[in-house]
């Protein structure tokens, strides 16, 4: 195998393949990681027999300490969204919050809903809520837009069960997923309070565009299609309980034993395993359905499996990725040389930055930044599982800088906005730029505490 700055570079062609293949040739992520994959190991000099065993194990891997998480969020993520339970959500921190300060509102309904629905999805099925209170309040629609998208995307990219998060804290082998989630709400509050700032100060300088239909159906009107909304606690239920299970399992593992060594240990301890907690938390999102018939129990679900299998084979094949890059130890090169540059914690921000900007997705700079990462870990000091939490933080600041043009999610936010390009990139474009320098100084300033 070669070895030095050639392999460096060897890379580096991997990358930008990557980058080119996803943004200008639209080839889907999954095949762009995979044939990166096999670039990468016919130009480092793997023996040819090796290279297909390095990259099915590390799919595999991947899928196996990760894939029923993912398939769990999913699912109650579809169900909160379908069974009016995200609208539910929404209704309670309004009148907790009050309409007179409707952005705030906003970007907390966001910060809230995006930890188990996508951005996108929570953007599209709160925008008629957004749409009546800027009418109601008389609020720069532009303004309430950007402060319910930042709100999503702060937790989009930072807090599990968003796939994203999960398969980064996968591919650095983190077995803590509570002190991610933590963590990653924790991180996700300056994040948003910046884009609500941002929202109020300049994008209310802005309106819908002249030929925008606000809508002429009520938000009252718009809510019948759900029929009665589910209670507000069991609306919150499927993403509380299994961070309470989750927190419990954690407490089990404490040194002295807190719940003895019984069976209430044994039990503490399988609850909160991430996965058990999870589906566990599908049973309370089942609780919100409104009856139990072939399109709750079975199209429901259909349509969560669906979304969730580009996510699974997209972070799979990172994982691949992550195989190859361990396999080729281009690590342990790489990292010596950008320690002496003393980047530290800003080295995963950079990377993901780069791809997110590049080609859009935050979910492929996501898995492909933590791939990337997994082998450096111990030459940059970051072995530890707080340490390797912040690099998980430092890659989802990364992964929200900036949502341009080649993003479905500006997309979203422009069209059901009300806004045209041009406000859109002055408006949701700037907001995730701010989003993403404010997370990685608040990761930067955790890392002087913690690392």
């Amino acid at each position: 195998m070669i070895h030095g700055p050639m392999l460096v570079v060897v890379l580096f062609l991997a990358i930008v393949f990557i980058i080119l293949a996803t943004s200008k040739l639209k080839l889907h992520p999954f095949l762009s990681l995979i044939l990166a994959c096999y670039g990468l190991a016919f130009g480092a000099g793997i023996p040819v027999g090796k290279i297909a065993g390095i990259i099915t194990g590390g799919f595999g891997g991947t899928l196996t300490s990760i894939g029923i998480v993912i398939l769990a969020g999913c699912i109650i993520g579809t169900i909160l969204e379908k069974s009016g339970a995200a609208i539910k959500m929404a209704e309670v921190i309004i009148k907790r919050v009050g309409e007179k300060r409707p952005t705030i509102a906003m970007s907390i309904i966001g910060y809230i809903v995006s930890i188990p629905v996508f951005c996108d999805s929570g953007f599209v099925i709160l925008s008629s809520l957004n749409k009546t209170l800027a009418k109601k309040t008389k609020t720069s629609l532009v303004a309430m837009s950007v402060a319910l998208s930042t709100g999503l995307y702060a937790t989009h990219t930072l807090v599990p069960p968003t796939p994203g998060p999960i398969a980064a804290a996968a591919n650095l082998k983190l077995d803590n997923l509570l002190l991610v989630i933590i963590i990653g709400m924790i991180v996700a509050i300056p994040s948003t309070i910046v884009g609500n700032i941002f929202a109020n100060r300049h994008a209310s300088k802005f309106s819908p565009s002249a030929d925008f239909n606000m809508g002429e159906m009520t938000y009252e009107e718009e809510l019948k299609k759900y029929g009665k909304l589910p209670s507000g606690w069991l609306a919150f239920s499927p993403i509380i309980v299994p961070i309470i299970l989750m927190a419990i399992g954690s407490i089990a593992k404490f040194p002295g034993n807190p719940f003895g060594t019984g069976f209430i240990q044994q039990l503490c301890s399988f609850i909160g395993t991430p996965v058990n907690a999870l589906l566990i938390g599908v049973f309370f999102a089942y609780l919100l359905v409104p009856k139990l018939n072939e399109e709750t129990l079975s199209s429901w679900i259909s349509v969560a499996l669906k979304d969730a299998a580009i996510i699974l084979v997209v972070t799979a094949a990172g994982g691949a990725l992550g195989a190859v890059i361990r396999e080729v130890k281009v690590g342990d090169y790489l990292g010596q040389s950008l320690q002496s540059l003393n980047l530290g914690i800003f080295v995963p921000f950079i990377i993901a930055a780069a791809l997110k900007t590049a080609q859009g997705s935050s979910t492929v700079a996501i898995v492909t930044t933590s791939a990337l990462m997994m082998p450096l870990l111990s030459s940059f000091g970051f072995t530890s599982e707080i340490a390797k939490v912040l690099v998980v933080m430092a890659i989802g600041a990364g992964a929200m800088t900036v949502s341009h043009a080649n993003d479905s999610y500006f997309w979203v936010v422009s069209q059901f906005g009300g806004m045209d390009v041009k406000t859109a990139y002055k408006t949701q474009t700037v907001a995730t730029l701010l989003q993403g320098i404010t997370t990685i100084v608040m990761v930067f300033i955790l890392s002087l505490i913690f690392i």
